[in-house]
């Protein structure tokens, strides 16, 4: 199978793994948009079962690029089984170390989708299908881990003139929000790609939604706008 891994990648996010967990450090952007991204997740899983308000008790999650474990600390504190996987060591041993100290039991280990086992009742890949080598094989293997009628969950940046001069730009070089190199434009992925790629996958997109972010309140919120960050849903079927 192709490899989804590029190298380089890997690196820029090992070399941030000091200092993920810090709210105001390079990666305070995850932490503002980790509510919303996690909670909208939660949402549309509590339709696989009886759970209220976002439980997600029984649910088994595959968080794939985990990094230092934001998305995957949120989903098993509403009571997911949650195995995260990434290859950026230094990343999953930050991870290890927050979730051990804040009593959570989520599996962490390095490795590729494509090595992986599954089913799960979910899959998640959060702002990762950006840094792929293989756009296709990577959907590929999401579609394989999640079990019929489980969903999978990415969250990715729009290929626009505005994410352009906001997420790239803007967050970059002119807020310096995030390291310089963190993105490449060109490998933002559009709606429609991303659509087309889920349903070569075996997948059926069922909601798409625009994340925004909000200055007054310094969190995020849902919206009709996908120009830049977006975040959808899909339905392995058979």
């Amino acid at each position: 199978m192709t490899t989804t891994v590029l190298t380089g990648e890997v690196a820029k996010f090992d070399a941030l793994a000091a200092r993920w967990w810090d709210p105001r450090g390079p990666m305070a952007p995850l932490h503002a948009m980790n509510p919303l991204r996690t909670g909208w997740i939660a949402e549309r899983l509590r339709q696989l079962h009886q759970g209220q308000g976002g439980d997600l008790t029984g649910l088994s999650v595959l968080d794939v690029g985990c990094g230092a474990g934001l998305a995957a600390e949120a989903l098993a504190r509403r009571g997911a089984r949650v195995t995260g996987i990434d290859m950026a060591g230094d990343a999953l041993a930050a991870a290890r170390a927050h979730a051990a100290a804040g009593g959570l039991d989520i599996a962490y280990r390095q490795s590729r989708p494509e090595d992986e086992a599954g089913p799960y009742d979910a899959v998640t890949a959060l702002e990762v299908i950006e840094h792929v080598a293989d756009r296709d094989a990577f959907l590929a293997a999401l579609a394989r881990l999640v079990r019929p009628g489980g969903m999978v969950f990415l969250s990715t940046l729009n290929r626009t003139p505005r994410s352009f001069l906001f997420a790239k730009l803007g967050a970059e070089y002119l807020l310096r929000l995030l390291p310089r190199g963190t993105h490449d434009w060109r490998m933002f992925v559009t709606p429609a790609e991303l659509g087309t790629g889920l349903r070569r996958a075996g997948l059926r997109v069922t909601d798409i939604a625009g994340m925004v972010s909000s200055p007054l309140t310094g969190g995020w919120r849902e919206s009709r706008d996908v120009a830049v960050n977006y975040i959808a849903a899909a339905v392995r079927d058979s």
